[in-house]
């Protein structure tokens, strides 16, 4: 196998995806080039059928022809993999696990129902939301002291010191303002929750995620789009 070959990085994703941009981040932050593969999820692509043939889901990353999916475990192999650049989860093993567990949380409790917020209204939506603030003041009062435990809990992030963690919280709250605009209510309040507010900002004023995150009419137009199809489908 020949070096351009060996050290080919092609990354199956969708665009928009919260799932893909985490990956898309993590490479972006270790500077690794990379192929990118839109999938059209109504079409699939025998590559990406082959390449997950256990979920069929994006993202895929495909280093030196060997598959590796799920997004956390991903960003994870690339951290192990390409040492140079910032460190996408601290060397500390304590610390390491903090991160891990604080990712953990907020893809496992957060994601969905934020999600749910997006794609319902009425009643529905009333609970979705009373509950985004719930995980949201848990992550306020318990998660911010641990995450930034080296700034006594002061959420900074720059391009260096970006973490798992604050990966997969952007790729779920970054475009919160698109998010209040179209859905014409507040998800993050800064009086309630004033540390997770600025976390999301720090993160937003990253040179990263300004790379990655369109314009904000386009995104407006995506997230109008989604939920329009999502109230239709239910």
């Amino acid at each position: 196998m020949d070096q351009e070959m060996e050290n080919k990085v092609i990354l199956y994703a969708t665009y928009a995806s919260p799932y893909s941009k985490r990956v898309e981040l993590a490479l972006k932050l270790k500077s690794i080039p990379y192929q990118l593969v839109h999938e059209d999820l109504q079409n699939k692509s025998q590559d990406l059928l082959k390449y997950n043939p256990v979920h069929k889901k994006i993202p895929v990353l495909v280093h030196n022809g060997k598959p590796i999916s799920e997004s956390l475990i991903i960003v994870e192999y690339i951290d192990e993999t390409w040492t140079n650049g910032p460190h996408l989860l601290p060397q500390d093993p304590y610390k390491r696990a903090k991160v891990r567990f604080w990712a953990s949380y907020i893809h496992l409790h957060l994601v969905d129902v934020v999600l749910k917020v997006v794609k319902s209204e009425g009643e529905e939506q009333e609970e979705a939301l009373t509950e985004v603030k719930e995980k949201l003041s848990i992550i306020e009062k318990e998660g911010l002291k641990e995450i930034f435990s080296d700034t006594d809990g002061e959420p900074t992030v720059t391009n260096e010191t970006m973490s798992l963690v604050d990966i997969v919280m952007c790729t779920l709250l970054s475009p919160y303002k698109a998010h209040e605009e179209v859905l014409g209510l507040k998800i993050i309040d800064p009086e309630t929750v004033p540390g997770v507010y600025a976390w999301i900002n720090a993160i937003n004023q990253t040179n990263v995620v300004k790379e990655l995150s369109p314009p904000f009419e386009q995104l407006l137009e995506i997230l109008r789009s989604f939920r329009q199809i999502s109230l239709s489908r239910s």
